[in-house]
């Protein structure tokens, strides 16, 4: 089970400075932010977590009332990939049928080995809900930077290289995306949650693993975050919508050659009702 931890709000420069990112995602210019004191869960939420709360709600996910979900290919048996629709301008995500936070790749598959994993294919939607149930709220952008920077100021929780000395300090992609994963970081798809080591807030898996949703809308400019409260974000945005919001840390999709959104200033988005099998979410409450 994951464990909450508090993190002591004060000023940071919220944003890219090193101009890596794209132009559209409105990561710059660097931003001072004020951040208020709140508790952070040190993981994303589990499989185990979440199911303890299908069983006791009767919960059904967005992707199961779609009956689909986005799984990456490489994930399906080659036998069995030309049985789906590729997904538009992205060939390498496949529409899958059955496929939803218990059977990650289809009803064939289960989470049984992975219980300590990342939920995925869970929407925006599903989040909220999940949050009620455990009298907790999504994160803003603001407070997700701040906390996955953990008092650092440079590239990643770590610091500039994403594998420095060799070391995996992620789960990302490795090789020639989308073709092949060498997977020398031990994963082609999701890895347990305490895997890799913690950032000097003792969080887990601030970049890389699953991307994590967030409470506020998509490509706000970032000094709204000093205008308006973590709370105000929150109450008004904690129904059911199909809008943009927020998404950060990357995933193990990521690679610098198509993806650079590992950076902890990387900014993306998402519609609230998308689900695919790189996509959770963590916890915070004030």
């Amino acid at each position: 089970m994951s464990k909450e931890v508090q993190i002591k709000g004060h000023v940071f420069n919220m944003g890219d400075q090193y101009q890596e990112g794209v132009p559209f995602d409105r990561e710059s210019p660097v931003c001072e932010v004020e951040i208020q004191d709140f508790m952070i869960c040190d993981t994303p939420v589990t499989n185990a977590e979440f199911q303890k709360f299908i069983v006791e709600t009767g919960y059904v996910t967005d992707a199961e009332k779609f009956g689909w979900s986005s799984v990456f290919y490489l994930l399906i048996p080659e036998i069995h990939r030309e049985e789906y629709t590729m997904l538009g301008r992205t060939p390498w995500w496949l529409a899958v049928e059955g496929a939803k936070w218990d059977k990650p790749e289809g009803p064939s598959s289960n989470i049984v080995d992975r219980m300590d994993h990342p939920v995925v294919h869970v929407s925006r939607n599903d989040a909220l809900a999940y949050c009620k149930w455990a009298g907790m709220r999504l994160p803003t952008e603001a407070e997700w930077e701040f906390a996955a920077r953990g008092g650092n100021t440079q590239r990643f929780p770590w610091g500039d290289e994403l594998e420095p000395n060799g070391q995996f300090m992620a789960n990302t992609w490795q090789g020639d995306f989308p073709n092949e994963n060498t997977q020398k970081d031990g994963y082609l798809g999701t890895a347990p949650v305490y895997t890799y080591s913690a950032n000097n807030y003792g969080l887990y898996q601030m970049i890389g693993n699953v991307w994590e949703w967030c409470s506020n809308p998509s490509g706000i400019s970032l000094n709204t975050f000093n205008i308006k409260s973590a709370e105000d974000f929150w109450k008004e945005n904690e129904t059911y919508s199909d809008s943009e919001y927020a998404i950060r840390g990357g995933s193990f999709l990521c690679h610098a050659s198509y993806c650079n959104r590992y950076r902890v200033a990387a900014r993306n988005a998402n519609t609230a009702s998308s689900t695919s099998s790189n996509l959770g979410f963590r916890c915070v409450k004030n």
